[in-house]
């Protein structure tokens, strides 16, 4: 896929106007604080309507204003289409291709796209939570049913935990946990096993992508820790019994604790190089390493899935890498349609081939 168009009105600092990018190379380029990430924001949220930055809708809207509006027009699925989000403050209006949608989710099933910040670069060594947002993401993109299935179990963690403090001090209400563990494990059972096969499939691409920025001399795996024993090759059934299994024995530690000790919600990756733990004994060279060959891996498992490439959005990524994975990185993403933010276009030929766009205190030229 790639988008023909992006137009804006009253978004964040940006002067209302539009872009029309080239089907390759975009380089957004400006000193900071112009309104360089915006633009990667704006077409970010066509895949579902949220901040990759976690920015709430509110901060959409221009100081002074009471609404924001993006369109994007874009070629998809053998066809033109047209998408436009308006911002009203508390709420949010979807339309795709002239008709409103009663949720953002609906932009999934439409427009693809791999988004990649400094701050994935530190994917490997920070907490779980990060990493589990980053698979979360992948298979939301990869399916809306999974949207919907988080969704839901995160509706039922709450209520269940909610429960679970009224149980420490009202323990007569402990027979009730059942009402909430059976949902608890039909969905969570549902994203253990969407996570392990999309890491089945990433893993594969992205330990020949380390092999390549390696020069062969890396071998890159990834091994999903589920809190429950669930490991690759259970099927959804599997997955549940052991999930509940656990959640009996965790009874008296949830009580006490007044969260849920068990599920999705606090399972884990590791990213191993070379049989040992990235996140311990890599160097930061490795683990950046590592993680491109992960950014890499996702977009080519999403275009796999999809039948077309997605749109690669590079948000001041280049000034972060070192010429040799900068080089690797630029290389590996010629047959994408790529968004890239710098301060300055670099003397890399494969930027210099593509269409460039100036932006200062928000106005694109």
């Amino acid at each position: 896929m790639y988008i023909k168009k992006l137009s804006f009105k009253n978004y964040r600092n940006l002067v209302d106007g539009e872009i029309i990018p080239c089907e390759k190379i975009n380089v957004i380029h400006g000193d900071n604080a112009q309104g360089k990430t915006n633009i990667i924001e704006a077409l970010w949220l066509f895949c579902g309507g949220h901040s990759f930055k976690g920015s709430k809708e509110n901060e959409f809207i221009k100081f002074g204003e009471k609404f924001a509006k993006i369109k994007a027009s874009f070629f998809s699925q053998n066809r033109e289409q047209e998408a436009e989000i308006i911002f009203n403050g508390t709420k949010k209006e979807v339309v795709i291709n002239g008709v409103k949608k009663s949720s953002s989710a609906a932009l999934i099933e439409k427009f693809n796209a791999v988004v990649f910040s400094p701050e994935d670069l530190t994917l490997v060594k920070r907490g779980p939570s990060a990493r589990r947002r980053f698979i979360d993401g992948a298979i939301c993109r990869e399916k809306l049913r999974n949207a919907v299935t988080i969704s839901k179990y995160n509706q039922t963690l709450n209520q269940r935990n909610a429960l679970l403090k009224d149980i420490y001090r009202h323990p007569e209400l402990k027979s009730t946990l059942s009402i909430w563990d059976e949902t608890l494990c039909i969905l969570g059972a549902k994203i253990i096993f969407q996570r392990l096969s999309y890491i089945d499939k990433l893993k594969k691409d992205a330990g020949k992508y380390h092999l390549g920025i390696s020069d062969n001399s890396e071998k890159l795996d990834i091994i999903y820790n589920s809190n429950c024993s669930a490991v690759y090759g259970d099927n959804e059934e599997e997955i549940y019994n052991k999930m509940e299994d656990s959640l009996k024995k965790s009874i008296k530690d949830d009580i006490n604790s007044g969260f849920t000790n068990i599920g999705p919600h606090r399972d884990d990756f590791n990213i191993i190089i070379n049989d040992r733990k990235a996140k311990v004994f890599a160097s930061q060279g490795q683990q950046r390493s590592a993680v491109l060959s992960l950014k890499l891996a996702e977009a080519k498992v999403l275009s796999t899935l999809m039948g077309e490439n997605p749109v690669i959005l590079l948000d001041d990524v280049l000034s972060e890498l070192d010429k040799k994975r900068r080089d690797f990185l630029l290389s590996k993403i010629k047959e994408y349609q790529v968004f890239i933010t710098t301060c300055e276009i670099q003397e890399d030929e494969i930027l210099k081939s593509g269409k460039s766009f100036l932006i200062e205190e928000g106005k694109i030229s």
